[in-house]
């Protein structure tokens, strides 16, 4: 029987992480950054605000794109309740560790595939959330690793994937969703679109 030919798929991020975890799925895509802005209301839950900015990034680049199936994603972190976003300088960072420093928090994708095979435009939403446990980090510790600048354009101002893996003592889910796309639920989001990924399931 001949295999059925997967749609055509573009992934909304300008993330050279997404990029290389897409990579895994061993299925084509394209890349097309989007432009749109990841300002929203801060009050939003934040499981809705990581969705919010995921679609709106894979609408931006749908509105563009014919017959694909477009992959938008956020991630954010949260402690307390409250949203750390990307730091804007190196004291941001360094109060973003402080407040990480030996406690647990939530990282949290959201995502977005929008289907622009359909009119109107189809799309489907989820989310992912991970814990995530810090090691009890010293000023020096912290200055250190915000000097490397690999957190600089993270949210909550560290890459697991990087050094930052040394400041992690624990996690709890999924590690692809902390490095910024959660492998096993998107790939359950395009089956659903009629992507093959390994076969039919």
């Amino acid at each position: 029987m001949k295999k059925r030919q997967n749609p055509r798929i573009i992934l909304a991020s300008s993330s050279p992480r997404r990029k290389g975890l897409m990579t895994l799925l061993g299925i084509p895509f394209e890349v097309c950054p989007p432009g749109a802005s990841e300002t929203v209301e801060i009050s939003m839950e934040p499981a809705l605000l990581a969705e919010r900015l995921a679609l709106r990034k894979a609408k931006e680049v749908a509105l563009k794109a014919r017959d694909a199936l477009v992959i938008g994603a956020d991630t954010v972190v949260v402690v307390d309740g409250l949203v750390l976003g990307k730091p804007k300088d190196a004291n941001e960072a360094k109060q973003m560790l402080r407040m990480l420093s030996g406690r647990a928090h939530q990282v949290i994708t959201g995502i977005a595939v929008c289907d622009t095979r359909s009119v109107p435009l189809r799309w489907r939403l989820g989310h992912e959330v991970t814990e995530v446990i810090f090691d009890e980090l010293n000023e020096s510790v912290i200055d250190a690793y915000v000097r490397t600048g690999e957190g600089n354009d993270k949210a909550g101002g560290y890459a697991i994937q990087g050094r930052g893996c040394i400041l992690v003592s624990k996690l709890n889910g999924c590690y692809f969703n902390v490095v910024g796309l959660p492998m096993f639920r998107l790939s359950k989001m395009l089956s659903h679109f009629g992507v093959e990924v390994l076969g039919s399931r």
